[in-house]
């Protein structure tokens, strides 16, 4: 392993990474989910905070013009593409814009790649301010058609929901009857959900006023970097302005911890509301020491101070990213939280000592199966299950020099250690929610379950291919192995599937296919990239460019681009049929092949074995009523996936609402990380149980073939 980190530090830029792209993140304390507050009638114009937007513009042009895998000119096409997306981010389902806004915008359409290599941003003012105008008006018109129109759920009309089916309204009457439409959808939504009209006008009411509140305080580094990232974007759909805000929330995912109380916050109706107090945090301990101060889910903050005795500021309506800093801060040092108990009652203070805040749901996860063989030998298989959300890496730590920085490598070896040592005979690693993360851990952790040799081929913008290789020779598990993925497995999940399979290795389970994202991206320190090599102590805050650089390969030669890695045992699920892929991305990189790299086969996936596990689990799943109704729902799925459009006529309405609320609680539950039990690593229900008996199935066949070396 250490050859391999010695054979990326020739590389010209230091950070390479395989970010994820369909798993999310929230700093944690803070962690902040918009939407954010801000006053009611906002002013224009986005907050100030000192950032050299003509600076950071320029710097962002020079690299994409000099590094992108492309090659490609910052041109009109660029430009037009940067038109529509940042239009499209404002006002994706055309409900705020004119056609008379737009044609006014339009005279910049093919004039935003010169304007962003010499430092001009004042297009993004103008559109910005003006998405506040209109946000103002609409809201207006929200509260008139509340308060005074008589909505008619008998009346056969529908609501389109797709931005791309529809113009912009021609004139303010257009627009007020969309919004009309819209506001009908929110209220059968919400009596839908069981509310009563008056309560469903209120909420509505109420979240709109929310968002125009959180519009208003939109920062100058946020809407620079939605502007930058319009027109890197353009590029491919991974290459983006990170503002130094999303800089520092990339740096604790990557690293897992922070500092601050330990808690997931998330704003609501102008509150900032707990989501979720993180087991063994800060303010979990100081729960437990104090149990008349504990901090819960649904609790609401509603005033913060710094130190034992510091003014207690009113944050209700404050943006919710200024609330987090606020909350966050220095190990050992004190926060008060004015708590209101969910939401009612009156306002306690709590004096919360800040701490480490280690994010153990994001790190790999290990547990041991005891699972009876369903060969009626009577023996039970010990199963070693690894969930690993990411391929993570303190990459501070790293440059620092610290010997014990968080990877997920020396994580999933350790736990791969104690499976061993606790007799377990197959493991199941799970990167069904793995998006990706450092490539120079996928190599490394790849290289836990194969000899020496290749891993990945990775290929530049000049076409040169270079081979990057697991070099221990020794395997830390030899054993079965099953890989579980899905739709959502991107990036550096692929490599290490697609070098398993390669390799003959194992056996990939799961969605029929996984993401298909087969770029790598670097990410340049605008601070310190343009200094001429030097390091200084305090670099400016300028925030950073992620940027696709190369593409990379399998050892076979295969790209996983566009086409992701096969499961050689798929199985039905609601997400291998959603458009989260790499092509359902604008502007994707191409599909191309390099040559075979030279790596010894295995035969743990040959064609007899997967033939039999593919029929022995088709038989279980005609007889299993999880599947019975996954098909089901997948079957309602795929009948309205296309539609772009919702009635609003109640009847028909509330026909489709109880399979579509279903649908979406599944979609909810495969993609929230919140288990009913925290401590539970994978969830037990029938999907769990097939994959059980694919791997018991997979160990019987193995063991009568003998085709895993000793």
């Amino acid at each position: 392993m250490a050859n391999v980190r010695r054979k990326w530090t020739q590389l010209r830029h230091p950070a390479i990474f395989l970010f994820t792209v369909v798993a999310t993140f929230a700093a944690l304390v803070g962690a902040s989910l918009i939407p954010k507050s801000a006053p009611a009638q906002p002013p224009l114009g986005p907050a100030h905070n000192g950032l050299n937007k003509r600076q950071i513009s320029r710097l962002v042009s020079k690299h994409l013009l000099r590094d992108h895998l492309s090659n490609s000119p910052l041109d009109d096409k660029i430009s037009e593409r940067a038109f529509d997306k940042f239009l499209e981010f404002w006002d994706p389902l055309k409900l705020y814009f004119t056609q008379q806004d737009v044609n006014e915008f339009a005279a910049n359409r093919t004039l935003l790649d010169d304007q962003v290599r010499s430092g001009n941003t004042e297009f993004a003012n103008k559109v910005f301010d003006r998405f506040l105008q209109r946000t103002v008006e609409r809201v207006a018109t929200v509260d008139d058609l509340l308060e005074n129109h008589d909505f008619n759920f008998d009346e056969d009309e529908v609501f389109i929901t797709d931005g791309d089916k529809v113009n912009y309204p021609a004139n303010a009457e257009e627009a007020t009857d969309r919004w009309r439409k819209r506001i009908k959808y929110d209220l059968l939504s919400q009596t839908a959900d069981g509310k009563t009209m008056e309560e469903a006008k209120e909420r509505i009411r109420k979240r709109y006023h929310s968002y125009a509140r959180r519009i208003a305080q939109t920062s100058e580094d946020e809407l620079l970097e939605v502007f930058l990232t319009s027109v890197s974007s353009s590029y491919d759909p991974h290459t983006t302005y990170m503002s130094p805000g999303t800089l520092e929330n990339f740096h604790i995912q990557m690293r897992l911890n922070l500092e601050g109380i330990g808690a997931a916050l998330q704003s609501e109706d102008g509150y900032c509301k707990v989501s979720k107090v993180i087991p063994g945090g800060a303010a979990d301990k100081h729960g437990k020491k104090f149990p008349d101060e504990k901090l819960e889910a649904e609790d609401y903050i509603v005033s913060v101070g710094q130190g034992t005795d510091g003014e207690m500021v009113d944050v209700v309506d404050m943006k919710l990213n200024d609330v987090v800093d606020m909350i966050r801060g220095k190990a050992n040092t004190v926060v008060r939280l004015g708590v209101k108990k969910k939401g009612k009652g009156e306002t306690k203070i709590y004096n919360v000592t800040r701490a480490k805040v280690e994010l153990k749901d994001s790190e790999a996860r290990g547990e041991i199966i005891d699972a009876p063989m369903n060969d009626g030998s009577g023996r039970s298989l010990k199963i070693g299950w690894i969930d690993l959300p990411s391929f993570y890496m303190d990459m501070e730590g790293a440059r620092a020099g610290n010997p014990n920085f968080k990877r997920s490598t020396i994580d999933v070896a350790r736990l791969l250690i104690n499976f061993r040592e606790k007799g377990v005979q197959a493991v199941v690693l799970d990167l069904r929610r793995n998006g990706g993360g450092s490539l120079t851990e996928a190599i490394d952790l790849t290289g836990l379950f194969i000899d020496k040799g290749p891993v990945v081929q990775v290929k530049d913008a000049q076409n040169n291919v270079h081979q990057y290789d697991d070099m221990n020779e020794r395997m830390m598990w030899d054993g079965p192995l099953v890989v579980l993925t899905s739709k959502m497995s991107a990036s550096a999940s692929e490599i290490l599937a697609g070098a398993i399979q390669d390799y003959g290795r194992g056996i990939i389970v799961g969605d029929e296919q996984t993401h298909g994202k087969g770029t790598v991206q670097t990410l340049l320190d605008l601070g310190t990239e343009d200094l001429g090599g030097a390091n200084p102590v305090n670099p400016p805050s300028m925030g950073a460019l992620k940027i696709t650089l190369q593409k990379f390969y399998r050892p076979s030669g295969k790209s996983t681009q566009l086409k992701g890695v096969e499961a050689d045992v798929p199985l039905p699920a609601l997400t291998a049929n959603m458009d989260i892929a790499e092509g359902d991305l604008d502007y994707p990189v191409p599909y191309d092949t390099v040559r075979t790299s030279e790596y010894p086969k295995g035969n743990a996936n040959a064609a007899p074995i997967l033939a039999e596990l593919n029929r022995l689990s088709g038989d279980r799943r005609q007889a299993s009523e999880g599947f019975e109704k996954m098909n089901k729902m997948i079957e309602t799925y795929l009948e309205q996936k296309d539609k772009k459009q919702v009635e609003l006529n109640k009847a028909k309405f509330m026909a489709e609402y109880d399979a579509l609320s279903e649908r979406e609680k599944e979609i909810e539950s495969l993609v929230n990380e919140d288990k009913e039990d925290p401590n539970e690593v994978v969830e037990k229900d029938y999907y769990f149980d097939e994959v059980i008996n694919i791997t018991e199935d997979y160990v019987r066949l193995l063991e009568q073939q003998r085709v895993v070396r000793n």
